[in-house]
């Protein structure tokens, strides 16, 4: 699956870029489902990359775990969802040495939560990369009642905590990895707007 394209937005919507190797730099991959190619690319443009790599992947449906493992990461670890790599992820941030490089791959909901996890953790900015790969589903914060809503599609969308139809907005908290939805019918109590598909 080829790399996203998204469209010019705000200031705090992220942007990704191609993932670029370091060479043998000590090196943390997260990646899910799709973003395995990412992965698999960065080896493929420098094999040493892969000789200092600690790499969890999260297949989310896709086959591509096989591959991933050939690559010969120093660890290489497979878990069912992001929160089950949690605290392995979260050992591996704590244990980087000094010129550690995070690589992340894959959909925007873990890229946000990867990111918000690693500078929590004290990782410089600039020692973290991002691509996404996948599904342009988003991970939204409510700002009324602060839940979060996963893999949402559709804007506007139904909090799935307090009820609230929310507008998709483009403002992007990276401590929380999540974007921010707005209740759309505030001003104008039942009035909303037909829901479309988010499109990147």
């Amino acid at each position: 699956m080829p790399r996203t394209e998204f469209s010019p937005s705000i200031a705090s919507r992220p942007t990704y870029a191609p993932l670029r190797p370091h060479g043998a730099a000590p090196a943390l991959m997260l990646a899910d489902a799709e973003g395995a190619e990412a992965l698999l690319e960065l080896a493929a443009a420098d094999p040493a990359v892969m000789d200092r790599a600690h790499l969890i992947y999260i297949p989310a449906g896709a086959a591509h775990g096989p591959r991933l493992r050939d690559l010969g990461a120093k660890m290489y670890h497979e878990a069912p969802s992001f929160s089950a790599a949690l605290e392995r992820y979260r050992k591996a941030l704590l244990d980087a040495k000094m010129g550690t490089q995070l690589y992340l791959a894959g959909t925007e909901g873990l890229i946000g939560q990867g990111l918000a996890e690693a500078l929590a953790a004290g990782l410089p900015a600039d020692a973290i990369q991002s691509e996404h790969r996948g599904s342009i589903a988003r991970r939204m914060q409510c700002v009324h009642c602060k839940g979060i809503t996963e893999n949402v599609t559709t804007d506007p969308f139904t909090c799935s905590h307090c009820g609230l139809t929310l507008f998709v907005r483009d403002h992007f908290s990276r401590r929380l990895g999540a974007f921010q939805g707005v209740c759309v019918d505030a001003e104008t109590p039942g009035i909303v707007p037909e829901m479309k598909e988010i499109k990147a």
